[in-house]
Order: structure tokens, then sequence, then C-alpha cells
């Protein structure tokens, strides 16, 4: 099957905007990247982690009707030409690998790296997690993860035991194994997220510490420090559940979630931690709570 590929950069635009157009036209993967020469590697606190001239590309069916696409951004935004942009026809190919080409190490906070697996560059005494694309969500790249991933970060995890629920590709629990924590559950209503996750564990060394479970009722005992990286409303729905899995004066961090979704997540929430402000990156959110 052969494809086409819509690039853009976006301007003024936002990605998240931009992302829904091409979601309705059955985009079937969506990258950001560079379209300059200012890689962001560690945002200063308070930034935005994209670069001051990004681009987004999607990519869809041989069919798609890409005109339609470019009249919709225009009506959507009220733009009377569209920013710089082309269609580019592509013939098939191993999309995981060619993906590569532009997954370059990322830094989250002040030693968490994340580097795809034929990197041979140093990095000192930092922490790395080896990732490639798989079977499943979650390499860094989008502003949820890397969100989670700086957070961890931040956390002394010497001795805790953390859940990674809503794992994806486990990347947050293989994170924090590196960065000293005792165990990790990783939780996953998605077999094809344990697969990504068990197999991601063992290129990291951490398996061993590592539990996976596809069962809700298998994290229901007390975490040191659980993460949550879904959506809002699983979150607000789940609260009583992942609430009473955090140790007392253990914490939680929550993400997946919009800034107009805020208050209500956090209402869900405060029965049982206490919230701090939240940390908003490009229109999405991290929560975090310490337990009662």
């Amino acid at each position: 099957m052969d494809w086409r590929q819509f690039v853009m950069n976006l301007e003024s635009l936002h990605p998240t905007r931009v992302e829904e157009v091409l979601a309705r036209h059955g985009v079937v993967a969506v990258t950001l990247s560079d379209a300059g020469d200012d890689p962001v590697l560690e945002p200063a606190p308070g930034e935005t982690p994209l670069w001051a001239d990004t681009r987004i590309t999607g990519l869809f069916p041989a069919d798609a009707n890409l005109e339609l696409l470019e009249e919709d951004i225009l009506q959507s935004f009220g733009l009377e030409q569209l920013p710089d942009h082309h269609i580019e026809e592509l013939e098939d190919c191993i999309w995981e690998r060619e993906w590569l080409k532009n997954f370059r190490p990322m830094k989250f906070g002040r030693r968490l790296w994340v580097s795809p697996h034929d990197y041979a560059g140093e990095f000192s005494d930092d922490v790395v997690i080896r990732l490639d694309p798989g079977l499943a969500f979650g390499t860094g790249t989008h502003p949820t993860t890397a969100l989670c991933l700086e957070w961890l970060d931040s956390l002394d995890l010497k001795h805790k035991d953390v859940m990674d629920f809503g794992c994806g590709s486990g990347i947050l629990a293989i994170g924090a194994l590196l960065l000293g924590a005792k165990s990790a559950t990783a939780m996953d209503i998605d077999p094809q997220a344990i697969t990504a996750t068990r197999s991601n564990a063992t290129a990291n060394r951490v398996s061993a510490q590592l539990v996976t479970t596809l069962n809700v009722m298998d994290c229901q005992h007390a975490f040191d420090v659980v993460v949550a990286n879904i959506l809002a409303g699983p979150l607000v729905e789940l609260a009583p559940t992942l609430s009473a899995s955090v140790a007392s004066n253990g914490v939680l961090a929550l993400s997946g979630i919009l800034e107009e979704q805020i208050d209500a997540v956090s209402a869900a929430y405060e029965p049982w931690l206490e919230i701090q402000a939240p940390v908003v990156r490009d229109g999405w959110v991290l929560l975090k709570g310490t337990r009662r």
C-alpha cells in the first residue's frame, strides 16, 4: 500500500488543534519536528518544549483527498492561505524504521534521556532509556509523556515502589526503575502494551524488578509513587481506585489532561489528595498530588 504525506510548518497554529483537523481526514500517524535548526532537549521551567519553527507531518492512505484537508485547515483557522506546506507521494516501507531516522536522543529533567537503541553517542553518567517505536504509544515525544518523565526525574525513587497505570510502551515504569525505584508495576488494558512493556524492560535490563498486568485489581495495594498518563474521563472515573493505590504520604501524577479539564480532574481527587498547582505545556496538563 502506498501513502500520501502532508507536511506543513505550524507558524502560529496550535499543534493540538491542527492534529484534530488531520484526524478528521483519516490521518494514520502525526509527527512534530524541527522546521529550522533549533533542537529542544531540556526546556527551562515554564517553557513550551516545541521548536521556534515547528513542522507537522501527517501520513495518510494513498486515496486521501488532501485538497479537502487544506480547505478544512483554512476554514478552521480563518486563514487566507496556508503556511509553507507540501504533499508527498510515498511508496510503502517499514514505517517504524523510517520514523527512527528522525528519532534522536531527548533529555527530560536533570539526567533522564530517551534514546534509540542504535544511537552510539555518549551520555556520561546520565540515565538512559533505550526505546524504539513499536506496538504501543510512548517514546517521550508527546507533551504528556514528557511531563511525566520530568516529574519522575525530579523524585528520589530509591527504595520506592512505583505504579505506571496505562503503561503503553512501559516508558514510565522503565524510567522509574532506571532512576532507582525498587520495583514497578505496569498496568494496561491493551495486551499489546503489555507485550511492548515486557520487551522494552528486557532491552533495558530491568525486567526482574517489573510486574505487568492487564487487571486493575492487581493494582489495589499501596504504592509510594503512582503515575497515570491516560485521559481525563477515565482519570475521573478511576479517582477512588487510583487514590487508594497511593500509600500514606505517597505521591501521584496524572496526565493526558487538557487545560479545560483541570477543575474536573482535580475535584475528583481532592477528597484523598492534596493537589498542587498544575503544570501546563502546549495545552496539556500534569496534576500532582500527595496522599493525605
